[in-house]
């Protein structure tokens, strides 16, 4: 027992070490429709950045010896988005710490895929899967019973999903189910907050753009709203179309006929980590300077950050996507090795800004912020 516990010791150290040591290449795969797994293999041009090498001497994270876990994980967008990338790195990190054979399933941030990969997921009979809570707890509800009776730990990221999803994640708790992702809503009215610190007053025309015909993917953007309407702002909703929620660019013509429409708009808000990225193309398009309107957004891609540096936006909420990838997968390996119970974790507690950039930019280069 004592043994056991100085190794847990020894792990939970490694864990706070790993983003400076670093930790050796893992086996990683990307799920396939109706095939075994294949091993993404790197490539020199790849969007996602492989997990550092390991520091010599560095204490390894996984107990010598110790087999190694098979884990399906739900990353959201398409591989190497803005919205996407330093999630998935964090996940890869995890799993070479931990040894840990993963394997990433991509949606587009489509509902119905999502259940579709938690499905072919639970027929590999896997040790873990991770997935989000965008498709809801009736989506879920009887997938996860299924999963859990065949001792699957089940655990979440990214999106807490709505109260019935909240329910299953009560349910199995004790079995490892926790949630590594923001407080939305709160997430939101920071970001609402820092947008009228930027220089907004009480009557100024404000829009926020995101996927409000699905409550699960709006609430981040609701707090938008609260904080502006809070403030005093005459606040529009437009919703973003499926088909802008899977290609970002088609809100550029949106956003432009938008901006022409309303001549007296003073901020665009929005939670969509690839609307974000757009935002100062919008601007551009519309003849408009950096500065003449406020924008807040979320997360931190590259394109993102030069907006940021430029000008374009104002601030961007940091939901820490790296730490969404890591967490849940140490969260199922320390649940599968010391019956650790479901932890929630709130990653996002701040806002990228001109005044704080400098020092992280280096960082989102590199696929980690």
């Amino acid at each position: 027992m004592k043994r056991s516990f100085s190794i847990l010791a020894i792990l939970l150290v490694a864990t706070l070490i790993l983003s400076g040591c670093g930790a050796p290449a893992v086996q990683t795969t990307q799920a396939p429709a109706t095939v075994a797994p294949v091993t993404v293999a790197p490539a020199t041009v790849a969007p996602v950045t492989a997990a550092p090498a390991a520091t010599e001497g560095a204490a390894p994270a996984a107990p010598a010896g110790a087999p190694q876990l098979l884990v399906y994980m739900q990353m959201g967008g398409t591989q190497g988005d803005g919205s996407t990338l330093a999630r998935t790195n964090g996940a890869r990190a995890a799993a070479a710490a931990f040894n840990i054979k993963l394997v990433e399933q991509y949606s587009g941030w489509d509902n119905q895929k999502m259940i579709d990969q938690f499905k072919q997921a639970v027929a590999a009979k896997p040790d873990g899967i991770v997935i989000m809570g965008h498709p809801g707890g009736d989506a879920f509800s009887a997938l996860i019973d299924d999963a859990e009776s065949q001792g699957i730990i089940i655990t979440s990221g990214n999106n807490p999903g709505d109260a019935a999803f909240q329910a299953i994640a009560k349910k199995y708790q004790p079995k490892g189910f926790g949630y590594a992702g923001a407080n939305l809503h709160d997430g939101g009215f920071l970001t609402g907050t820092a947008m009228i610190a930027a220089g907004l007053k009480s009557g100024d025309e404000a829009v926020v753009y995101d996927i409000w015909h699905n409550e699960g993917r709006s609430v981040s953007s609701q707090g938008i709203y609260d904080a502006l309407t809070a403030a005093g702002l005459k606040v529009d909703k437009l919703d973003a179309t499926d088909e802008v929620d899977k290609d970002a660019s088609l809100a550029i013509p949106i956003l432009t006929a938008y901006i022409e429409a309303h001549p007296n708009l003073k901020a665009i808000g929005t939670q969509h980590g690839n609307i974000t990225a757009v935002l100062p193309k919008v601007l551009q398009a519309a003849g408009k300077k950096p500065g003449d309107i406020i924008v807040g957004g979320i997360d931190l891609s590259p394109a993102t950050k030069d907006g940021i540096t430029q000008g374009w936006i104002s601030a961007s909420f940091d939901q820490v996507l790296y730490l969404q990838g890591f967490y849940p997968v140490q969260q199922i390996f320390f649940t599968k090795m010391y019956q650790i119970p479901g932890l929630t974790i709130n990653t996002g507690v701040g806002t990228f800004t001109p005044a704080n950039l400098s020092s992280i930019a280096p960082l989102i280069d590199q696929g980690i912020r």
